[in-house]
């Protein structure tokens, strides 16, 4: 079995200690909060289940983390998968769904249906629902953009606090002038 190694690391974020896991080529693969941690490593298990991987405490600041910091302090840019660059395990539709969420503007939201119905799949929101949830790279593949179809804020593995606080962090930041 192919063994990847992946370096973790930890940050202090406005929201609470966010882990951030990168590959040694500087990929981003992850990012949860501290207090999931177990879930990030099963869902890591599940985007790669022919690969044995290796987790290593990283010191350094990698560029994922960089940005991601520049994030926060309202340079909601930096996050953009262009400045970014992640690497994903997963299946074609997860992919393929995630891939959709990087198309939703900063500080705008869409529905469940609407994504689905982007992908060509209008009968699939549940599906499409279980692909968000399996987003490996919340925040920069911006599954907290997704909500119900009555505007109402669900299902953010983060908790929906986080998701409210980056949606209004997003919003507030297209005006540099707010942040």
């Amino acid at each position: 079995m192919p063994t990847l190694t992946f370096l973790l690391e930890r940050v202090a974020t406005p929201l609470g200690q966010m882990l951030l896991v990168t590959d040694e080529q500087g990929h981003l693969r992850a990012i949860d909060w501290q207090e999931y941690e177990d879930r990030m490593h099963l869902l890591m298990r599940r985007q790669y289940p022919k690969i044995s991987i290796n987790m290593q405490e990283n010191p350094q600041k990698s560029p994922a983390t960089q940005a991601l910091l520049a994030y926060f302090e309202g340079d909601i840019a930096m996050i953009e998968p262009l400045q970014i660059q992640v690497v994903t395990g997963g299946t074609d539709f997860q992919r393929e769904v995630w891939k959709a969420l990087c198309s939703i503007p900063q500080g705008q939201t869409i529905s469940y249906g609407e994504l689905a119905r982007r992908i060509n799949r209008p009968k699939a929101v549940r599906a499409v629902g279980l692909a968000n949830g399996a987003n490996p790279i919340g925040i920069v593949i911006p599954c907290h953009r997704v909500i119900g179809s009555n505007a109402s804020l669900t299902g953010y593995g983060g908790g929906l606090h986080r998701k409210q606080w980056l949606l209004n962090h997003e919003q507030r930041c297209q005006n540099k002038a707010l942040c």
